[in-house]
């Protein structure tokens, strides 16, 4: 079988295959910000909750509070899991759901995890079978424990060659959705063989997290002898750094085609590219250089676990003295909500996941994705800039 049969038969107790219809029990049900809104839905229902200790939330989306309304809505949470004894609890001082999920151990191999986040799928990495759910859908997991899903088929997606210089993870992914396009993998679950079977695990979780953005509805890493409704192979052995242009994930070019746009902003960070190895892809980059003055150059490591090492290894000191800003573990920049909104007409160069336009302020903005060392390549020469040139 794939690896979503043989979880999902697991997690249903009886042997399924893709198409069929499955109620499956959940390990772990997780929410950030947005369980203000599950909690409404849960309480309507009106029944008790039947998994607390499997309930994750981690506050992260707009923290600290940035208006009223999300002030309200910390303190509805709060306030649930105090009621409700809910032990796995992270206030605004852990960081990012799904980093603060892989270091605390609440996703693991083989797991079907829910999350009221779309990049749930970064939990493909550890190969867990998970995925976005909506809160009407979540408040009836607290409810019930389980959830209706259907089989997705599954894409085999090989990728092959030596990574060349200043080519990363993201670029790889960058590169796969510019082919397969946003909606290329609908429903599907993505199976990655080849060489990021073998790369690191922050690597895997930006694969995976990326994988929603061409539609996937899980992903993962290796995985069985099974039959795949299509085949992809990639040899990345002559990729470029790559560049996803507004306000499309799937709009990938190479940088060759994109470098010297001018930019305002540069962002490094996030829940895909904000782990301890993508800091130090960019401090190699800045020691001894400087943000060009012209640019706001944001960092947000994507937990306090990781902003601690960031300070001990000294990470911190030299995106500091490089003119950089040094921000707190969240979400609120990637999704426009607080902590770097884009004025009319300014550019952006981001190593977040997504670009839609709006997405990060003005609706006369734009956004660039990249690999950590493209953006800080870009935000010492003010312009989109190829990294390759700093190896």
């Amino acid at each position: 079988m794939t690896l979503a049969e043989e979880i999902l038969s697991e997690k249903s107790g009886m042997k399924v295959e893709a198409g069929d219809i499955v109620e499956a029990t959940v390990d772990k049900a997780m929410s950030h910000d947005n369980a203000a809104l599950v909690i409404k839905k849960f309480e309507e229902i009106g029944l008790p909750l039947k998994i607390p200790e499997k309930i994750v939330i981690i506050l992260d989306h707009r923290v600290p509070a940035n208006t009223i309304k999300t002030a309200e809505n910390h303190k509805i949470i709060r306030e649930f899991v105090k009621k409700n004894g809910i032990k796995n609890f992270y206030d605004i001082n852990h960081g990012i759901c799904h980093q603060v999920m892989i270091e605390k151990g609440h996703a693991q191999e083989g797991m079907l995890i829910v999350g009221t986040d779309s990049h749930t799928t970064s939990y493909g990495a550890l190969n867990a079978f998970s995925t976005g759910i909506g809160a009407t859908e979540m408040a009836s997991v607290w409810a019930t424990g389980k959830i209706w899903l259907k089989v997705p088929k599954t894409y085999r997606i090989e990728v092959n060659g030596n990574l060349p210089e200043m080519v990363f993870a993201k670029d790889i992914i960058l590169h796969i959705i510019g082919h397969l396009k946003s909606d290329g993998a609908n429903y599907k679950a993505c199976e990655f063989h080849g060489i990021v079977k073998k790369m690191s695990l922050a690597d895997k979780i930006t694969i995976a997290n990326m994988s929603m953005e061409m539609g996937a509805k899980t992903a993962f890493f290796g995985g069985g002898d099974g039959i795949y409704e299509k085949n992809f192979e990639f040899d990345i052995s002559e990729l470029s750094p790559q560049i996803a242009c507004p306000h499309t994930v799937d709009n990938v070019k190479n940088i060759e085609d994109v470098e010297g746009k001018e930019i305002n902003q540069a962002v490094l960070g996030s829940c895909t590219n904000g782990r301890i190895e993508d800091l130090r892809v960019s401090a190699k980059i800045l020691k001894g250089r400087k943000v060009k003055k012209s640019v706001r150059f944001l960092i947000f490591p994507a937990s306090m676990k990781i902003y601690r090492q960031a300070l001990e290894e000294g990470l911190i000191k030299i995106f500091v003295d490089s003119g950089g800003v040094v921000m707190n573990p969240g979400c609120g920049c990637c999704l426009g909500a607080h902590e770097g909104i884009l004025a009319e007409n300014e550019i952006a160069i981001t190593s977040t996941n997504r670009n839609f336009r709006g997405r990060m302020g003005s609706k006369n903005s734009e956004i660039y994705l990249a690999s950590p060392a493209t953006v800080t390549a870009s935000a010492i020469e003010g312009k989109i800039a190829d990294p390759r040139k700093f190896s």
